[in-house]
């Protein structure tokens, strides 16, 4: 950042003249004065308001893009913890599997021991914890019952089997525990984030933040001026698509009607169909985006919380989800998911219920509903609410989606 300190007038200096003794005393003490300035905080040094606010803005984004982390690490740690457990019950499972193919070749073992049915060898054979050791003995193998040696293949499979799904378990474990620590780095870096943020608004004065306040309502109004812009713009649109609509009724109409006096029958809807089924497309996703903004609109006043999904508080992508999921449409979990979960189109297109993602690192998301507005859960310290889509600038805007 350049400094806003005056720059020191520059001192005369001819050259080939020696300068007098006391005049290079007087000169060594002002540099060293003037280095001493230059080592101390000066007021003038001072970030502008301008900076301070894009430097917080700077620090909610990047906390921001750090939920989304946490989001994705949760995910995959709730996952991953299924799985573990899964295959642990499995593991245990096969263990009393295991376990009870062992009891019955020690009941055999035993047996055949007791009555001298089987040399000592066989019993050593079927109580060890390797038969297959002595599996390839033909002479020891010609001695045992179908039964007892369908004990043994049987025996061997389940060892076999749970010493595989023990090794499975413990990579599951491991790739748990790695989860683990991913979400707790990505909880650390949100927290840091924020700590910074409120750090620094915490050191302006009244005034200051007074002055804060106004620059941000002067952002708003701006916002507000481009959503009017967009609004305008996407009402003529639709005018035109609503012209050109009947325009195309009205032609097919006269070439009905024309083809019927010629043919003497009645041709007419047969050319409905296009434009019909296109229709209906439109109304079952404005049926769905209806239910999508209604639970939108009552979820208005929570509080925003990083990693919230509901009921009593969301983070951006926790509300985006929840809102298509009470219109029966399942999104992923976070925003860099959501962005792939249906079809871009242009800003001038979109429709209430279209996604409208933010940032180039895709780390913010709003329900659009229409006229230049969506609902969005913002950042920490505020709530869910009605915005711009360009609350903040139009390059912040990333993409427009629609999910279903």
């Amino acid at each position: 950042m350049a400094s806003h300190r005056k720059p020191r007038p520059a001192g005369t200096r001819v050259a080939g003249i020696r300068t007098p003794a006391l005049a290079t005393a007087a000169l060594t003490s002002v540099a060293l004065l003037s280095q001493t300035a230059d080592a101390s905080p000066s007021a003038d040094d001072k970030p502008s308001l301008e900076e301070v606010e894009k430097k917080v803005d700077d620090l909610y984004r990047q906390a921001g893009s750090a939920t989304e982390k946490y989001n994705a690490a949760k995910e995959k740690t709730t996952k991953q913890r299924k799985k573990a457990d899964a295959l642990l019950d499995d593991v245990a499972q096969r263990t009393q599997k295991l376990n009870d193919a062992r009891e019955e070749l020690g009941s055999f073992a035993a047996a055949q021991y007791r009555t001298g049915a089987a040399a000592p060898d066989t019993a050593t054979f079927l109580l060890a914890d390797s038969p297959q050791d002595y599996f390839d003995r033909t002479q020891l193998m010609n001695r045992m019952t179908g039964r007892q040696k369908a004990a043994v293949d049987d025996y061997i499979t389940q060892q076999s089997e749970t010493m595989e799904k023990r090794k499975e378990a413990t990579e599951s474990l491991q790739t748990l525990s790695e989860s683990q620590s991913d979400l707790k780095t990505a909880k650390a870096t949100v927290q840091r984030k924020l700590s910074d943020a409120r750090e620094l608004l915490s050191r302006l004065t009244a005034e200051e933040k007074a002055r804060l306040a106004a620059i941000e309502k002067r952002e708003q109004e701006e916002a507000a001026r481009k959503a009017a812009e967009l609004a305008q713009q996407q009402a003529e649109e639709e005018q035109r698509r609503q012209e050109a609509e009947e325009e195309q009724r009205r032609q097919e109409a006269e070439a009905a009607a024309a083809a019927e006096q010629e043919a003497g029958t009645s041709t007419a809807g047969s050319s409905e169909s296009g434009s019909g089924a296109a229709s209906t497309a439109d109304s079952s996703y404005a049926a769905k985006a209806e239910k999508a903004l209604a639970f939108a609109r009552a979820q208005v006043g929570k509080p925003y919380v990083w990693g919230a999904t509901g009921p009593d508080s969301y983070d951006c992508s926790g509300l985006t989800q929840g809102a298509w999921k009470a219109a029966g449409v399942t999104l992923p979990r976070t925003t860099w998911d959501q962005v792939n979960a249906g079809t871009t189109v242009s800003l001038a297109q979109a429709q209430p219920g279209d996604l409208v993602f933010f940032y180039d690192d895709i780390s913010h998301v709003g329900l659009y509903i229409g006229n230049g507005m969506m609902i969005h859960a913002p950042k920490p310290g505020t709530y869910v609410r009605e915005e711009s889509i360009y609350y903040d600038g139009e390059g912040s805007i990333y993409s427009v989606v629609r999910p279903a």
